[in-house]
């Protein structure tokens, strides 16, 4: 579970205010009761419905209307769940190299770059598969600079 995952989960809600039966996810951040079917919405559903009334909106505005701490909303432009709209005068940093971003902690660039040391390490144990399967009879072990089988 990643550190957005943990954080909304203590902040989700799971009991109705008006009945106290089990809430159940809707999508969208919306949680309806199983009981009476009121309604509840999480951080998301709440800025998702100010974002739907009020447009696009710096993040300090949106913390301040819906109440949801400005951290959630960094948060939720991190991971992917929301995004800035391209022409904004205003954009989040990738965390490696510090270019503008209109969601996600990495660029393109930096993504790669990470990928490909990744690639490099721990992996030297990986074999290759064959381009093409020679059959039964030639299944004996060769080694290099060898045609020699064993």
């Amino acid at each position: 579970m990643n550190d957005l995952e943990k954080f909304l989960m203590e902040r989700r809600p799971i009991f109705c205010k008006n009945c106290s039966g089990k809430l159940f996810y809707q999508g969208g951040g919306i949680y309806q009761c199983e009981d009476c079917g009121a309604e509840d919405i999480d951080d998301f559903g709440k800025v998702k419905v100010f974002l739907e009334e009020n447009g696009p909106s710096p993040a300090t505005e949106i913390s301040d209307e819906t109440g949801v701490p400005l951290e959630i909303v960094n948060l939720f432009l991190r991971y992917g769940r929301l995004e800035i709209l391209e022409g904004s005068k205003y954009y989040i940093k990738c965390e490696r190299c510090g270019c503008a971003l209109r969601y996600g902690r990495f660029c393109y660039g930096c993504t790669r770059e990470i990928a490909g040391k990744l690639a490099g390490s721990g992996f030297e144990f990986v074999g290759e598969k064959p381009k093409y399967y020679r059959g039964k009879n030639d299944e004996k072990m060769r080694f290099f600079n060898s045609n020699q089988k064993y």
